[in-house]
This record gives structure tokens, C-alpha cells and sequence, in this order.
């Protein structure tokens, strides 16, 4: 019968961790050589390749399931050890992939993984991306939860709602008066204004509610959640900012409002439907700080 040996999967998800296999043999304190024997011997008893070896290397579709095996496996071990009640000097501290967007990372993420880092022997190993394609690195195996806009369940998954993370167009009042005055559609069609990336929508979805071409304005590319809201405070140009983050500013009136429906963003938390009591004890944490802070939507809680 064909079996997966722990070791030789641990081997191959280090080395698509780490990029490089010189990279993974640092951090398994072993040689290159024995890197990448382990991983030609695991495809050697598979009968499949798992790892193309490309800078940096990935996974292959068959390499994918055995990542995503390996971290279940390193899950179960910790919490068996934890059972067993292992002393904490002996406890090596279980890394825990997760996937979040930028806008909740800067915010409110972050309160919850302390927490849990007080009570667990856990390090959280953070992927962001846009929470309409979190989703895809929980499809993969990258990582084991995710914040994401998807609400159906991705395969093996279990999603349960956190809360709207609502977001409102706001400018400078000297960026107001410079590029705003008078006729405001024609105006908003040539005033320059900030995108995260070229994936960004909430900005266009904004400019189509009030009648304006979204490929008409001149955009800045500010690529880091922190960084994009301080772009809008020093008046490069308007955007749509969470609550989160323009509060304060509002307040004081560094910021304005520039009208125009809010933009909510319901959240969802999915992670592997996989019985284990760090997973649930992270599921628990997050979802409650997320219905904590964030905007209340209608409750639901799928499985599959």
C-alpha cells in the first residue's frame, strides 16, 4: 500500500515555505543534498513529480496535496503533544499558516494572533492578498484559515461570518479645492486619485455610482494598506478608506467626507474543517474579535 512518510512531507512543504531548497535545508539543519534526496525519494515512491524546481520552487498540482497533508499532520502532532501534556521547554512552537487582506491587517487582525500567542506555542505565518483571492491559497493548502469575501466554503472548509468592513470616499479639503470645484462629475473624471493595486476595484465601483468613466482619472499605486491611507492624508489624491482608519482624521477634519454610497465589504473566516483544538481555539479568537469591530451582518455558518 503507498504511504506518504511525515518527514519526507514536512521536507517538501519547507521547501515551498522557504523558496529554495539551500533555504530549507537551513532551517531543517540539513544538507541541500539531503533536501532534495528526501524530496526525490518521496516522488520516487509516489510516482509523480511534486516539486518544480524554478526560483522559487512550487508545488506541483500532486505536490500541492501532499503540502497540504504535511500541515494537517504537523497540526494533529501539536495538539496530541498538548494531550499528552509535553513540558513547554519541550514544546516546539507550531508555525500556523493563515491568509488575511491588507485592510484587516493593519487594523484589527493582529489583536486576536497576540492573544493566542500568550496561551499556544504558535508562530503565525501571514499571507496577504486581497480578500477576494484569500480563498485560493486555502483551495491550495498554503495556509489553513483565511479572511476572505467568499462566503460558500471552499472545499474541506468550514466559513463563518465575521462582519462589513465599510469603506467611504474621503479627501484632504485642500485636495478638495484644488480638484474638486464646481462641477464635481467632470471634476472626479481628471482628479488623481490612490489604488492599492490594479486589482482594487472599490475606487471604480465608487466613480460608477456617480456617473463617472472609471478609466478616466490618473491613479497612484500605493500598495500597502498603512501607506495608502497616509497617500490620502497628505492629499496625493481620494480614495475609499475603511472606518478603521479614517476616524480619527474625520474627526478632526484632516479628512472629508466626498458623499456617495459607503462600500461594504462583508468578511468571512474560513479554515480546514479539521478537528483540532489549536484551530478552533484560533477560529474562536479571530471570529470574535472580527464580530467585535467589524459592521454586523446576518449571521450564517456553513460546513462541506
Amino acid at each position: 500500500m503507498m504511504r506518504i512518510p511525515f518527514e519526507l512531507a514536512e521536507t517538501l512543504a519547507v521547501a515551498v515555505d522557504e523558496g529554495t531548497l539551500d533555504a530549507a535545508a537551513r532551517r531543517l539543519h540539513v544538507t541541500p543534498s539531503a533536501v532534495s534526496q528526501r524530496i526525490k525519494s518521496l516522488e520516487e515512491q509516489l510516482g509523480r513529480l511534486l516539486l518544480v524546481r524554478s526560483k522559487p520552487v512550487r508545488a506541483t498540482e500532486a505536490g500541492t496535496a501532499v503540502i497540504r497533508l504535511a500541515r494537517q499532520l504537523a497540526l494533529l502532532e501539536h495538539d496530541a503533544l498538548a494531550e499528552l501534556g509535553a513540558d513547554a521547554d519541550e514544546t516546539v512552537l507550531t508555525s500556523v499558516p493563515l491568509a488575511v487582506n491588507a485592510d484587516s491587517l493593519a487594523t484589527w487582525f493582529l489583536e486576536p494572533l497576540a492573544r493566542l500567542a500568550v496561551r499556544h506555542p504558535v508562530v503565525f505565518d501571514l499571507h496577504r492578498d486581497d480578500q477576494d483571492f484569500t480563498a485560493g491559497l486555502l483551495e491550495s493548502g498554503t495556509v489553513m484559515g483565511a479572511v476572505t469575501s467568499r462566503a460558500a466554503p471552499v472545499a474541506g472548509c468550514r466559513s463563518s461570518v465575521l462582519g462589513a468592513m465599510r469603506y467611504e470616499a474621503v479627501a484632504t479639503p485642500s485636495y478638495v479645492e484644488r480638484w474638486l470645484d464646481g462641477d464635481r462629475r467632470a471634476a472626479l473624471g481628471q482628479a488623481p486619485l490612490v489604488d492599492f493595486d490594479r486589482r482594487d476595484d472599490l475606487q471604480n465601483e465608487w466613480l460608477t455610482s456617480q456617473g463617472v468613466d472609471p478609466a478616466l482619472p490618473p491613479r497612484h499605486y500605493v500598495p500597502a494598506s498603512s501607506d495608502f491611507a497616509s497617500a490620502v492624508r497628505l492629499g496625493l489624491g481620494w480614495a475609499m478608506l475603511p472606518r478603521f482608519q479614517s476616524h480619527d482624521a474625520l474627526e478632526s477634519g484632516e479628512l472629508v467626507l466626498l458623499g456617495g454610497p459607503p462600500s461594504d465589504v462583508v468578511l468571512h473566516w474560513q479554515q480546514w474543517n479539521l478537528r483540532s483544538p489549536l484551530l478552533d481555539a484560533i477560529a474562536d479568537e479571530i471570529v470574535a474579535e472580527g464580530r467585535r469591530v467589524l459592521a454586523p451582518v446576518a449571521e450564517s455558518v456553513h460546513l462541506r
